[in-house]
């Protein structure tokens, strides 16, 4: 059984999908680990960590997926890379599907098993695979520290001899899994903190991080959950209340964090040109959603945008600028999933296709795409 790790081929990304821990406890299965030179490098992972967890090392990708039973990825395979997979092989990935379907389709095509880690389950036995959560922490982490570079002043409030300093003020849009870490952070930089979610839950949890939770609470409001725990999309009659309380809250803020994504849709928009042009000069807007189309407009994939007075933080990868930490996390929860897929006696694959968790999160097999939100 060869599990392959190559280097990631897209030039943002500077997370790895295997760790030297990681690699030893694969070792410890019995599976022959081969990770290509310069893999872990951008995560503070060099090569001898790996060759002294028990890993070897192979000079190109060709060499590292060569033969190869397993390959773990961050992001799924670029055509150069299916070239190199034998059919059959099991590529588990952050696929990032939606709105990609070519790319799932020459997946199939490539004849391999291609898993998005994406889509795992929210369940209590998958929570420590669930990668979506542990990236969508740091990036909300990672947010309130781009955002305190960016800004121009102090974030918490200070008393001198020579006046008082005024806390900034911080507005996150979006309490999930990103929005809470950023309440949290901005909280211990000393701002004064406020968030917004459509999801009834998200009040108490702002509120027990020390936030102020800021919505239109009517009828609708209280039914704005799916079953899954995601947010529902909202009427037209209460996007346009809600906005108009947004609206005059983002006038009074120093830094505006947005976070809001659907699953399988792009980005709401959230914060217009003229909320923008509402806050003061000097303030500072950190997009996360921007590859998803962006919450605000004017932001710019990759950029910081200049929009009137506001600057606007369009970040790619925002997990992958803290890669050393964020790959920690990555790896580990791609072992927690891929070991349950291993015969300990036996030391190989023994993939069971009827496991909910297994069910849910292959794309493709056997040249085919399998799963139903692609297939058909």
């Amino acid at each position: 059984m060869k599990i392959a790790v190559p280097l990631e081929s897209d030039p943002v990304e500077a997370r790895v999908a295997l760790t030297p821990e990681t690699a030893k406890r694969f070792v410890g299965l019995g599976a022959e680990v081969v990770v290509q030179k310069g893999a872990g490098a951008l995560s503070r992972f060099p090569d001898e960590a790996y060759e002294k967890a028990g890993a070897k090392l192979a000079k190109d990708a060709k060499a590292t997926l060569s033969g190869a039973d397993v390959v773990l990825k961050v992001r799924r395979p670029n055509a150069d890379e299916l070239k190199l997979i034998k059919k059959g092989t099991l590529v588990v990935a952050t696929m990032d599907p939606f709105g990609h379907e070519d790319d799932v389709k020459a997946m199939a095509e490539a004849g391999i098993t291609a898993v998005t880690m994406d889509f795992m389950p929210r369940i209590t036995r998958a929570q420590v695979m669930d990668v979506l959560s542990s990236q969508a922490n740091l990036a909300g982490y990672q947010a309130v520290i781009d955002a305190a570079e960016l800004f121009d002043r102090a974030m918490p409030m200070m008393m001198t001899a020579a006046g008082t300093v005024s806390a900034a003020k911080v507005f996150v849009m979006g309490a999930g899994v990103a929005g809470l870490q950023a309440i949290a952070t901005a909280k211990r930089l000393g701002a004064i903190v406020s968030a917004t979610d459509v999801r009834p839950a998200a009040k108490e949890q702002v509120e027990s991080l020390g936030g102020r939770f800021v919505a239109v609470e009517d009828e609708e409001f209280k039914e704005a959950e799916t079953a899954g725990g995601y947010a529902k999309e909202m009427s037209d009659d209460y996007k346009k209340k809600q906005a108009e309380l947004v609206a005059s809250h983002i006038a009074k803020q120093d830094i505006v964090i947005t976070t809001a994504l659907i699953p399988g849709r792009p980005a709401p928009k959230l914060v217009t040109k003229d909320m923008l042009a509402s806050m003061q000069p000097g303030s500072i807007v950190i997009d996360l959603a921007v590859e998803r189309g962006g919450n605000v407009e004017g932001s710019v994939a990759g950029e910081v945008a200049t929009v009137g007075d506001v600057k606007v933080a369009g970040y790619l990868n925002v997990p992958g600028r803290i890669a050393a930490t964020a790959s920690l996390l990555y790896a580990k929860n791609l072992y927690a999933f891929v070991e349950t897929l291993i015969d300990k006696e036996a030391k190989a694959l023994a993939v069971d296709w009827e496991d909910e968790l297994v069910k849910a999160t292959v794309l493709t097999r056997d040249g085919s795409i399998v799963h139903p939100a692609f297939a058909g």
